[in-house]
């Protein structure tokens, strides 16, 4: 068995069009690579050893991506494009058998961890020859279009999660825990060793299948579900668990990236008034033609904000991760209020004003939703009791000196929209607008008003990380 690299390796313009290939892969996927690091990835080429995919993979890496948050991306795609190779790698050893024949799961899983916690040059070689056995015998399955590989079915039969013990055990052989236990491999530091290393399995496996699979079906039709998004492209309302922890990640560096930007327009905006004397002094040199305008020095401001947040299941998430970026610029405002509901609105700016790091916001987003007087009714959204609430209560907060950002789906439960309220509200603010998560194509669908509400507000698509950023840049005022 050879791999692409090898067969690669002799053939210099094959091997620039295996290349460019990839790198037109990574820029589909949103990964911005221009040419001059296309240049360096080519000169990289020629001193890294082609047969060693590890070396490979990080010498790419370094010249094509700049954001360590698109590493996901790009080490699934180079899986594709540079595998180990082609069909199984499965000649030399078999798993371990019953009587009967069948697969002795627990013997496998014995011997897995093992191998898990032998980190040797050996131990590697012989992990990844089982992890090509577990996907070609565990994995594999027969589908309506033929022979077929799943992670999913390999993985729990494997079970790596449940290994962690064992590895730590065989990790620790015959160390002094120091009496932090009566097991082997209890010591925390075995412990998080043998988590690493159990993840690092489920990775493999997951590498392996898709590898397989590319052989079987075709790299692109592969790609086009094993490719995950880049964190800022993945759509709030369908994201799981560890989406959400990816897209957490992406705020800190977008806050900067957006104060840096909200301030540029803040100095290039604002310019003070004209100054007549200045003005008239200088037509003196034309005439008394007052042909170039003198102003005076201007004074910018920071503009008051006011956030009305929808904080029921459906678009919880969404309403936190702008609430995180917004907080993140809040040095940009002279006041950021937040007001928070259900089918009932209440000022929440004091749960947010608390803590600053991400363990504090996730912990009071949690208090907040669990304390505030947000939901005393049916416990569905009603933005029409929302909005007339925020006119007879908060009303007086709005001002023609700050913004009102209004975050959520729009989806009413079918109740009255009290679009009166909305224009009030709007008539109050001298900016005011509406980020919604749904999809354009489904406002109006169903029990959403969004439709009914953009004709009152200007409003948003804000579907995801990049979405959201563009909005807050060019929405919010200077």
């Amino acid at each position: 068995m050879a791999g692409s690299s090898e067969s690669l390796a002799g053939q210099e313009v094959p091997l620039i069009g295996h290349l460019t290939g990839f790198i037109d892969e990574l820029r589909a996927r949103g990964i911005v690579v221009g040419p001059s690091s296309l240049i360096d990835a080519a000169q990289a080429l020629e001193v890294l050893d082609l047969l060693d995919r590890r070396s490979l993979r990080e010498g790419l890496a370094a010249t094509l991506i700049s954001d360590q948050m698109h590493r996901r991306v790009f080490d699934t795609v180079f899986d594709l494009w540079f595998p180990l190779g082609t069909g199984a790698r499965t000649a030399v050893t078999d798993l371990p058998r019953t009587s009967d024949g069948e697969v002795d799961v627990e013997a496998m899983r014995e011997m897995v961890a093992d191998l898990l916690a032998d980190d040797s040059a050996d131990g590697e070689a012989r992990l990844a020859q089982m992890v090509a056995l577990i996907v070609d015998q565990l994995g594999r399955y027969e589908s309506t279009r033929g022979e077929a590989y799943s992670a999913y079915q390999a993985l729990s039969q494997v079970n790596p999660q449940t290994l962690i013990a064992r590895i730590a055990a065989a990790m620790a052989g015959g160390d002094d825990d120091g009496g932090l236990g009566d097991r082997p491999g209890t010591e925390p530091r075995y412990r998080r060793a043998a988590r690493a290393r159990s993840m690092e399995l489920r990775a493999a496996i997951e590498a392996e299948t898709q590898r397989r699979m590319a052989g079987a079906k075709g790299r692109d039709r592969v790609a086009d579900y094993a490719v995950p998004q880049l964190p800022e492209n993945i759509n709030f309302l369908s994201a799981g668990a560890n989406d959400l922890a990816e897209i957490r990640r992406t705020i800190e560096p977008l806050a900067r990236l957006l104060a840096a930007k909200l301030e540029t327009r803040r100095r290039r905006s604002h310019r003070g008034s004209v100054d007549v004397r200045k003005t008239l002094r200088a037509s003196m040199s034309t005439g008394g033609v007052p042909i170039e305008l003198s102003h005076r020095k201007p004074r910018p401001g920071r503009p008051e904000l006011t956030i009305i947040c929808d904080v029921s299941g459906s678009v919880a998430g969404f309403s936190q991760f702008t609430l995180r970026l917004v907080y993140a610029l809040r040095q940009q405002f002279s006041k950021v209020r937040v007001f928070a509901f259900v089918d009932t609105v209440d000022e929440v700016t004091d749960f947010f004003d608390r803590g600053n790091d991400d363990e504090d916001f996730g912990a009071n987003m949690h208090r907040m939703i669990t304390t505030a007087r947000i939901s005393t009714r049916d416990g569905h959204s009603d933005y029409g009791n929302m909005l007339k609430g925020f006119v007879d209560e908060y009303g007086d907060s709005l001002t023609h000196r700050g913004a009102l950002l209004i975050l959520g789906d729009g989806r009413t439960n079918y109740h009255d929209p009290r679009l009166d309220a909305l224009r009030d509200l709007v008539d109050r603010a001298r900016h005011a607008y509406w980020l919604n998560p749904e999809a354009r194509r489904n406002w109006g669908v169903g029990d959403s008003a969004a439709t009914e509400y953009a004709e009152v507000i200007e409003m948003f698509e804000c579907r995801n990380a990049t979405q959201l950023g563009r909005a807050i840049a060019d929405l919010l005022p200077v």
